[in-house]
């Protein structure tokens, strides 16, 4: 049952993160409001000498108070999200490790180090002066489409298991690619296609755990739960599947997740 945990986990780490930029933000403002009071009550003379009146000196009090627990709220739901972020992260790990002792030829001490679900867990501290970061996603490198669409070819030509290799070579060659999640669904299917089923869930896993919310993530998740329910993991297959609907309502993918569920006996 470690996915019943994992996955609301990682949805409870990501609204805590929302939060957590809510309150920057605010933070941010009050830093701002705060600083350019204090500018001006120091170029008028009226703090040194007392004159300023309790308004603004009380208003500079407020905020510096405001300050204070704002700080003490962003500490807190930071040391929560890592939290929650770790504990993901090692159950990610320790589905991998099952999923190898599933696999033949599979060496779980030569197993990788799980990388931080869903990308680092730390959170950069907003500064007033700050620009904003960039919302792109990830560039595409130099022969990057051309080698995602070699292996896609083959994939379709039916040569699954040369196919299932090329994708592999292609996360080597560009990982955290712009295709990166993609290919590692469509490797999924190949190695499906020639039975090596505890691989496919694997590959699935990952492409579904290095980015939870990109656009192929509701479709690997379906097909882990698929491949686990295949593996006789009817339990974690049924919570994975339901997971699906959870995380992406009235998706193409979650009516796959209901149609596998049904077809598993889920409850």
């Amino acid at each position: 049952m470690l996915l019943a945990v994992l996955l609301p986990g990682s949805a409870f780490a990501q609204d805590r993160a929302q939060t957590l930029a809510d309150v920057k933000a605010e933070l941010a403002t009050l830093a701002a409001e705060f600083s350019a009071l204090k500018q001006e009550l120091v170029a008028s003379g009226a703090a040194a000498n007392g004159t300023a009146g309790a308004d603004p000196l009380g208003r500079m009090d407020a905020i510096e108070a405001r300050l204070v627990q704002l700080t003490a709220k962003t500490e807190a739901v930071e040391l929560r999200v890592g939290q929650v972020v770790a504990d993901g992260t090692n159950r990610i790990g320790d589905m991998e490790f099952r999923l190898c002792e599933l696999t033949e030829g599979c060496d779980p001490g030569s197993l990788p180090p799980t990388p931080d679900l869903g990308g680092s867990a730390e959170v950069a501290t907003p500064t007033v002066d700050a620009a904003p970061a960039p919302s792109e996603g990830p560039e595409m490198a130099v022969n990057e489409q051309a080698d995602f669409d070699r292996a896609a070819g083959v994939l379709a030509s039916g040569d699954f298991r040369t196919a299932a290799d090329l994708f592999a070579t292609y996360a080597e060659t560009y990982p955290g690619g712009a295709l990166a999640q993609q290919a590692g669904v469509l490797r999924g299917d190949a190695l499906t296609q020639i039975g090596d089923t505890a691989k496919a869930a694997r590959a699935y896993l990952e492409a579904f755990s290095g980015a939870p919310e990109e656009a192929a993530a509701g479709q690997a998740l379906t097909k882990l739960g698929q491949s686990l329910g295949r593996l006789g993991q009817t339990p974690e297959a049924c919570v994975t599947l339901a997971e699906v609907g959870k995380r992406f309502p009235g998706s193409v993918d979650e009516g796959n997740a209901v149609a596998a569920m049904q077809g598993l006996g889920c409850r």
